[in-house]
């Protein structure tokens, strides 16, 4: 945790943003000192997207909006330019990365290329730029990798290099940083956090958005809470606990995050023998009905492959999936479905919505049959029968607004993972896959979700949980496999399974794992 005390601050009072007759922002005030980091909190639709976007100029805040940069007030008008923003840096969860080109060329693209005699790019240059701008940020990588065969710390580490890479740093700057961890397993994350202690340990103030309260707790200095757009707790981090952040988040106490199920009393629904498919395998286990097992593992592991292979959606070298006894072909979404396997897939903005189309459209795109007007047609859909499906989820898992022809894209990212399992419970699966499921999602979600795992669980759903989350692991399953290389290294259930367990089988070197195996 960052203890240099601030010289200087982004000084924000009475920040106010209002869309019609919806208020975003209701004067909001927000300080980020200089050699700080300052966590903002919130559920999802609690207004942080919002003041991001009134900070960076893309929305004009509300008349009566005050700035002070270096304690001087400043122009906050977005229509005005205001100089003040080029010392604002941001990094979204979309790093916005090109990933089939390396570090050093997403570096030079925001600047342009450093260029010789007839125009020629000075490649010995820009990658000397390159390393010792990772350098200066504590990080060393090769530079020249695409970005796709980076470990998604370094992605990230690329993506705030790019935003600081022409930081002075006798001028105070601020680096916003939007759920940085929000796919990195509890290394990585803490691999990134170092640097970003470093960043500000040299003089830049550090705005941290996060659900991962554990991670406030550890990195950052202060905290402020948004709730219906405005900021009902600010101060110390080191006055606070998970519970009463919590508590603040959400307006009230939650006594239990997770829900508990039943321990698995049906017969094997999922059979998995020798699963090979590139690294990963070879992979044998059983799934029994009313049974969540989990797969942990660093990223790289292989644990982050295992549901696309087993819905169908990547193809296997060898090996057997079957569900209820029957052998489901390898690499054919279409026919794991039939067998009621389903998929709730990790990456939500690319594989999981369709940002253009509305709610009611992605709830019900994976089956239309059960909504056909009669035989007759097959194209013809029950109006009266959609709308009556739609809100029957939309209710079951609370999601808000409650606006099926709304576009999901302007939904909060908990609001759209409501829909997307929504969604996939609608099918009643037999075999349900949750890849990474509350990723980037704020704890009121978190602990829906969790009650609809659990319910479907206590429905005989064989439930196969992939996630870089320890906790969530150690509280949801009733057994969690544990990968390394590709490979089953552990295998934890009932006592053993806690949270420190699963991180230390994680996180055990291959070779030690390899010694212990050989020992007679």
């Amino acid at each position: 945790m960052v203890m240099l005390r601030a010289r200087h601050s982004l000084d924000i009072r009475g920040i106010g943003k209002t869309f019609g007759d919806s208020q975003a922002l209701k004067d909001v005030d927000l300080r980020i000192n200089a050699g700080s980091i300052h966590a903002l909190l919130g559920q999802n639709g609690s207004g942080k997207s919002t003041l991001i976007k009134v900070l960076s100029g893309y929305h004009a805040a509300d008349p009566g909006t005050q700035v002070f940069y270096n304690g001087e007030e400043v122009d906050v008008d977005a229509a005005a330019g205001a100089s003040w923003r080029r010392h604002l840096r941001f990094v979204h969860q979309d790093l916005a990365l090109v990933e089939t080109l390396s570090a050093v060329e997403n570096l030079a693209l925001e600047r342009g290329f450093s260029t010789g005699f007839l125009g020629r790019i000075r490649w010995r240059a820009e990658r000397r730029r390159a390393r010792d701008l990772m350098a200066r940020l504590g990080v060393q990588l090769d530079v020249t990798k695409p970005i796709a065969a980076l470990s998604p710390a370094e992605r990230t580490m690329v993506a705030i290099a790019r935003a600081l890479q022409d930081w002075d740093d006798s001028q105070y700057t601020v680096l916003v940083l939007d759920e940085p961890t929000a796919s990195l397993a509890r290394d990585e994350a803490d691999r990134l956090y170092a640097a970003v202690a470093g960043i500000a340990a040299r003089g830049a103030g550090v705005l941290l958005v996060t659900h991962h309260l554990d991670e406030v707790l550890r990195v950052a200095d202060r905290f402020t809470v948004l709730r219906n757009g405005s900021a009902v707790a600010t101060g110390p981090v080191a006055d606070v606990d998970v519970s009463r952040l919590v508590e603040l988040i959400i307006g009230r106490s939650v006594e239990r995050l997770y829900c508990e199920h039943p321990p698995p009393s049906g017969g094997v629904v999922l059979r998995v023998e020798s699963l090979q498919a590139g690294a990963l395998g070879p992979l044998s286990f059983e799934v029994k009905a009313g049974e969540v097992l989990g797969f942990a593992g660093v990223d790289g592991s292989g644990r982050e492959a295992v549901a696309a292979f087993l819905s169908g959606a990547r193809g296997i070298e060898a090996g057997v999936i079957r569900v209820n006894g029957r052998a489901v072909p390898s690499g054919d979404v279409r026919a794991a479905m039939r067998e009621g396997m389903v998929l709730l897939p990790a990456e939500r903005k690319l594989k999981g919505i369709v940002a253009e189309l509305s709610v009611r459209e992605n709830l019900l795109i994976s089956r239309y049959a059960d909504l056909r007007r009669g035989w007759r047609s097959a194209f013809a859909i029950r109006r009266r029968s959609e709308l009556g499906v739609v809100k029957h989820w939309l209710d079951v898992l609370e999601v808000r607004p409650s606006a099926p022809e709304a576009a999901i894209g302007t939904f909060s990212g908990g609001n759209q993972q409501k829909v997307v399992l929504a969604r996939v419970l609608r099918l009643a699966p037999k075999v349900l896959l949750l890849d990474e499921p509350t990723q980037g999602v704020d704890v009121g979600a978190r602990a829906k979700i969790y009650e609809r795992i659990a319910e479907a669980a206590r429905g005989g759903a064989a439930i196969v949980l992939c996630s870089s989350t320890d906790e969530e692991l150690a509280n949801e399953c009733d057994r969690v496999m544990v990968l390394r290389a590709g490979r089953v290294a552990a295998t934890l259930s009932g006592a053993e399974l806690t949270e420190d367990a699963i991180t230390a089988e994680c996180l055990r070197p291959r070779e030690a794992a390899r010694a212990e195996e050989e020992l007679p």
